[in-house]
């Protein structure tokens, strides 16, 4: 087996502008390859890392140029050198983000015991963000490819529940920054309300329509009997009413900023929705969105029929919607994201590469493998192993 020797350079002090510079123009006097680099500056205090590889002739020279370059700059340096085999530089094959507004040492540590449970190594933590949420990167190395990624999903998905935290894990690779596709549900997802309760209570029907959905909820009727039971109690409603309610509804805040950042960084993102096409499709031409399914209220004489017409958008549907998405586009299902809140949307998040429960009952966020309790929709982003500066970067170019 080859080996190669290197130099493992550990720098840690008060950070200074400059002291990233001064190492590599140390080192570009030598014929070395940097490996690995890591650079963290936590409260003023700098931790730098670098891992090369070098002519072992030329160790006590480069050894010697760093330890004065940084007594020049007042750090302290740590230097290891050592022969290694190439074949030991293997790559992270797991990538779990976890998020929290109170993130807590024992969530921390009962993720790194399942880890370890699993055989796995932390090759490498960071943080993302750290506003309104704290967003940590584990890159985790298992000593085979996860042969199945479901089941280590929903254990940390459990132990993350447990720790009020939100997790996503996802294989690692240049997939995760790859062309994906994010489908989103639509009433108490991607907007604040439930289309159908603010339409019957308009129409003076909410409480009959309310106790409808407490029946879906008990597992007395399933979502078609439901949904066709609740439109039958529309019949005669003027379709003004629906004028109306399209400028009532708002967006989940963080909608927008999901969607701007999404597109610009060459994502798509699509939506399927229990809910009515003739409601809420001026809002999503708005988003530019790419892809939309929902529901279609039969209007005859400006009135509803209390029908729907054409194809009924139910749990089933929104996984086909799911897997059409992706072949539009060109992607795998492993390269696709649903989010939802309600049961109906199970369907698709069991297919999805990424399947995040926003917000959602507890039944739902059971069955889940990512879940989000936040109140921030562009909270999918972190979880996706977006930067802050990259979200930052997408609102900028969304105002110019």
């Amino acid at each position: 087996m080859k080996t190669q020797h290197t130099g493992l350079i550990l720098i840690s002090g008060i950070d200074a502008p400059g002291v990233t510079q001064a190492l590599f123009a140390t080192l570009k006097e030598f014929s070395v390859i940097i490996l690995d680099v890591e650079q963290v500056v936590i409260r003023g205090r700098l931790i730098l890392t670098a891992l090369i590889s070098l002519d072992p002739a030329h160790a006590s020279a480069i050894e010697k140029d760093l330890v004065e370059t940084t007594a020049k700059l007042g750090l302290d340096i740590a230097i290891d050198f050592t022969d290694q085999d190439k074949a030991d530089s293997a790559n992270p094959n797991l990538h779990i983000v976890a998020l929290s507004q109170e993130l807590r040492p024992e969530g921390l540590a009962a993720i790194a015991a399942k880890i370890a449970e699993r055989g796995g190594n932390i090759e490498r933590i960071r943080r993302t963000a750290s506003y309104p949420l704290t967003a940590i990167e584990f890159e985790v190395t298992l000593s085979s490819r996860p042969s199945d990624l479901k089941v280590i999903q929903r254990e940390l998905a459990e132990i993350a529940r447990d720790n009020d935290i939100d997790i996503a894990v996802e294989q690692s690779g240049l997939a995760r920054r790859a062309k994906r596709i994010v489908l989103l549900d639509m009433d108490s997802t991607l907007i604040q309300q439930e289309v159908i309760d603010v339409i019957a209570a308009k129409h003076n029907v909410g409480s009959e329509v309310s106790a409808i959905t407490e029946k879906a909820m008990r597992g007395e009727l399933d979502f078609a009997g439901s949904l066709n039971a609740r439109v039958a109690l529309l019949t005669g409603a003027s379709t003004s009413i629906l004028e109306e309610v399209k400028k009532e509804i708002t967006l989940t805040p963080g909608a927008r900023t999901l969607i701007r950042t999404l597109h610009r960084l060459g994502h798509k993102v699509g939506v399927v929705s229990g809910g009515f096409i003739d409601v809420i499709e001026p809002l999503l031409k708005e988003l530019n969105i790419d892809f939309y399914r929902a529901n279609k209220l039969e209007i005859v004489d400006n009135k509803l029929t209390g029908k729907i017409t054409g194809e009924l958008i139910d749990k089933g549907a929104k996984a086909d919607a799911l897997r059409e998405f992706a072949k539009v586009e060109g992607v795998s299902l492993a390269q696709t994201i649903a989010i939802g809140d309600g049961a109906n949307d199970l369907g698709m998040l069991e297919i999805a590469g990424l399947g995040i429960a926003f917000n959602a009952k507890p039944a739902v966020r059971a069955v889940a493998t990512s879940s989000i309790n936040s109140p921030y929709l562009d909270s999918v982003l972190y979880l996706m192993g977006i930067t802050r500066e990259e979200i930052e970067s997408a609102d900028k170019a969304g105002e110019n």
